[in-house]
């Protein structure tokens, strides 16, 4: 299905595009390119939390006396069990962390793109599409 449209000619009005809402759109843009890097990076995190929660539930069937290896970097580390769900708890505890972070990063990214949209679509209407596909 296809977007494109026919304008009629009384759809097509002429507006100026002055140095300020140049401005206005190129923080627009900028913005958007933000959010979808935000959006990435909360997703992997999203993803990590969600493997951390995984890994606590296993180890919590685990044997207690042998010992856990635990990936740190790019190396494995033979550690307690104790140790290893201490160490995934507080890993778990910074993702959460980082989550609510980028959440609110997102959100006030959001916040900043509302009020661009508005100044913007006031005084373009249709001549200007923000909207994402």
């Amino acid at each position: 299905m296809s977007n494109i449209k026919m304008l009629n000619e009384k759809d097509e009005e002429e507006v100026e595009v002055s140095w300020e809402d140049q401005q206005k759109i190129n923080a627009f843009s900028k913005l958007n390119a933000k959010t979808d890097d935000l959006e990435e990076q909360y997703e992997k995190l999203k993803q990590e939390k969600e493997y951390l929660d995984d890994l606590s539930m296993e180890l919590e069937l685990a044997d207690d006396d042998e010992p856990v290896r635990y990936k740190i970097g790019d190396a494995f580390v033979h550690m307690p069990l104790d140790k290893a769900l201490e160490r995934i708890t507080s890993d778990s505890e910074k993702v959460s962390a980082d989550l609510e972070e980028l959440k609110s990063q997102m959100d006030n990214v959001q916040d900043q793109m509302a009020e661009l949209k508005k100044a913007l679509y006031g005084k373009f209407g249709t001549s200007i599409n923000l909207e994402k596909d």
